[in-house]
């Protein structure tokens, strides 16, 4: 009786039989606790794959309700409709009414249930305890639905703001200008693009980049107390994916100014080329990009990639060789005190710019004769009706039909032909040869990625025999030099590795002895606020030690910051170069015209026409007034064409443009000394 219980086993269930016996055993030892228990849900009893009526519907209610505000709200009004429609139901199959009241009809007994739904002091006023308890209830029902529906709304209101200011929703505008990639560039183009948009009502700049939205928007509060006809927009996304740049509206603007995108600590990335290239890529082969063609311009560092960008872009994008703009106009500057200030005054749109005009009555007269039909406004080129813009084109070029001059003036408003231009007297020519040419001596001070190009645009200018020396504290200028520098002519390239901000350094360069002196900011790696400090010092040492000599030394300085050229100034340099800006503003006119970019690759090419200073005493007599129209003429007598002068007596006066002065009045009389200088367009 007290015996094993002997159970019989089929063959092949020894091992189930054995398993029973344990859990018989655990269970009679108590040992068999829901550690062991295994918990069936009930879709595990059915299977996986049966689903009930409720978990469908419950399935499907969850979804509803996972869509967002809107779905809330509808849910919301499905259950009061419900409790509208059983409370009238009620109502009438009941016969509820208050005392000496009348049977309701379904729609009378609807709208008092509605009525007690939205304002709870309704059923105050009820008498009758089966009709206030029955109204009492629809109230209870409508204080949930309406306190419910107050906290969906302002759930939903927040949710909204904060995906608003993530900046992800599309902008809806047409003829605007957009700005792909975030960088310190961003705010000169924008500034810029004010001062041009200030002859439109309303205007607007979209600027995408990979930046929270509104620290942008702070950013650009901080920068621009006004921005007048102008309205900034700012979006958070990647320039290179295709639904971000849908929330520019790239199809719909005038045209787009691809930057590339600085780091978020403020730093460029080391090949920041790459992402241009990508956002071109991006905008011009989008499977659903529009069928009219981009207006793109875009700026690149290393030259070497123009031609990977030129095809993908073809005719659609205009480039801005960052590298080399800067080298050209430092090494044109560095020979040509002013220089830079002429090119700022031509690419900003605060005071002259660049037009093309059609001027019909001037059809069949010569090109030299249009140089006189404007009393305030310099002719400086022609664009013919099916050809490329040309510069100081043969005096003898008599214009066609359709032909567009190209004028300097203040505004497209004030280009006006006039017939009181003070004529020409040639009495006042001069023919002093130029003098002959003798090689120079350049000294570079610092470094950085531009300097090699700067050494091959100096090669483009000086005479044969000449050299060149690069003092800088940083690694790698021999290896550049080597790999960068080899095939110069005209100049043979030396290298020190020094501390250019160290006085003994500087004394022992003997720098009165150059012909030219370079400072470049080290701008590789460093932050624009450090650069600019060393490029300061270094400046304040170099104007000490020619105070001291009593000799005159030529120095053109690179800065990065706008801000820091007024505390430069104090050194007396006699050019200051703000690199970053000088490309910010020939982006923005391109952007504002596309042909514009031909011009400026001439002028800043050493082929073709340039921008050149000479005296003016090598034209016509000074110590005498004259008029610039008899400047002009003079001018035109060797081949070139003048537009503006410089004046040596306010060369350090910035509120005076340093003496520049661009695009003169004609018959406005001026007395030149034996140091201004004739601003002119012409070859070598």
């Amino acid at each position: 009786m007290g015996g094993p219980c002997h159970v019989p086993v089929a063959p092949g269930d020894c091992r189930g039989a054995a398993d029973r016996n344990v859990g018989a055993r655990r269970r009679e030892q108590g040992t068999c606790g829901p550690r062991l228990r295994r918990a069936h849900l009930p879709w595990e009893r059915r299977g996986m794959q049966d689903f009930t009526l409720r978990e469908r519907l419950r399935y499907a209610f969850d979804n509803t309700l996972a869509r967002g505000t809107g779905a809330l709200i509808a849910w919301l009004s499905v259950a009061s409709f419900a409790v509208v429609v059983i409370a009238a139901a009620l109502l009438v199959a009941g016969d509820v009414r208050p005392p000496d009241g009348e049977p309701f009809s379904f729609g009378e007994a609807a709208w008092q249930a509605l009525m007690r739904t939205i304002d709870a002091g309704t059923v105050g006023g009820d008498q009758g305890w089966g009709f206030r308890a029955l109204m009492f209830a629809v109230t209870l029902a409508g204080i949930f639905t309406l306190s419910t529906l107050i906290g969906i709304l302002s759930s939903g209101l927040q949710e909204r703001i904060h995906e608003l200011r993530k900046g992800r929703s599309r902008v809806v505008e047409r003829d605007h200008t957009v700005i792909l990639g975030w960088s310190e560039q961003v705010f000169p183009i924008i500034g810029e693009l004010i001062e041009a948009n200030a002859s439109r009502e309303d205007a607007a700049v979209v600027v995408l980049g990979d930046r929270d939205k509104v620290a942008m928007d702070d950013a650009m509060r901080e920068r621009f107390a006004t921005t007048r006809t102008t309205r900034i927009i700012c979006r958070s996304g990647s320039p290179v994916e295709l639904n971000d740049l849908a929330i520019a509206s790239i199809d719909t603007a005038r045209s787009i100014i691809v930057l590339a995108p600085d780091r978020p600590d403020g730093s460029r990335p080391d090949d920041p080329d790459v992402d241009v290239l990508k956002a071109i890529l991006a905008i011009v082969n989008s499977p659903q990009r529009k069928t009219a063609k981009y207006h793109l311009v875009a700026e690149l560092r290393d030259p070497r990639n123009a031609t990977v960008a030129e095809m993908i872009g073809r005719d659609e994008l205009e480039l801005v060789i960052a590298g080399d703009l800067i080298a050209r106009i430092t090494a044109q500057t560095c020979r040509q005190s002013g220089l830079s200030v002429v090119y700022t005054e031509l690419l900003d749109f605060g005071g002259v710019e660049i037009y093309f005009k059609d001027e019909p009555s001037l059809v069949g007269r010569t090109f030299g004769e249009a140089l006189y039909a404007h009393e305030d406004t310099a002719v400086i080129g022609l664009r013919p009706r099916d050809g490329a813009p040309r510069l100081n084109p043969p005096a003898t070029t008599t214009l066609q039909a359709g032909d567009r001059l190209i004028v300097i003036a203040e505004d497209d408003d004030a280009i006006r032909l006039s017939s009181s231009v003070a004529a020409p007297d040639p009495a006042w020519f001069v023919a002093r040869p130029a003098p002959e040419a003798r090689p120079e001596r350049s000294l570079i001070l610092g470094w950085n990625w531009r300097g090699p190009s700067v050494i091959h645009e100096l090669d483009s200018y000086v005479p044969a025999g000449s050299q060149v020396h690069v003092v800088a504290d940083v690694d790698g200028v021999d290896d550049a030099l080597a790999t960068r520098c080899g095939s110069v002519v005209r100049q043979t390239v030396t290298a020190q590795r020094a501390d250019t901000t160290d006085r003994r350094v500087l004394d022992a360069l003997d720098v009165t002895a150059y012909d030219h002196v370079i400072v470049l900011c080290y701008g590789d790696g460093v932050d624009a606020g450090r650069a600019d400090a060393v490029t300061l010092i270094t400046l304040l040492h170099l104007r000490d030690i020619a105070q001291k000599t009593g000799k005159p030394v030529s120095i053109v300085s690179e800065m990065l910051d706008l801000t820091n050229r007024r505390l430069a100034e104090v050194t007396r340099a006699d050019d200051f170069i703000v690199s970053d800006r000088l490309v910010s503003l020939l982006l923005t006119q391109i952007s504002e015209n596309k042909e514009l970019n031909l011009v400026f690759r001439e002028l800043f090419s050493p082929a073709g026409n340039e921008i050149h200073l000479r005296p003016v005493g090598n034209y016509v007599q000074t110590g005498a007034p004259l008029t610039f129209s008899t400047l002009i003429a003079a001018c035109a007598a060797r081949g070139e064409l003048a537009f503006g002068y410089k004046l040596a007596r306010q060369a350090s006066d910035a509120d005076a443009a340093y003496g520049v002065v661009v695009s003169p009045k004609k018959s406005e009389l001026v007395t030149f000394g034996p140091d201004d200088r004739v601003i002119v367009l012409a070859e070598g």
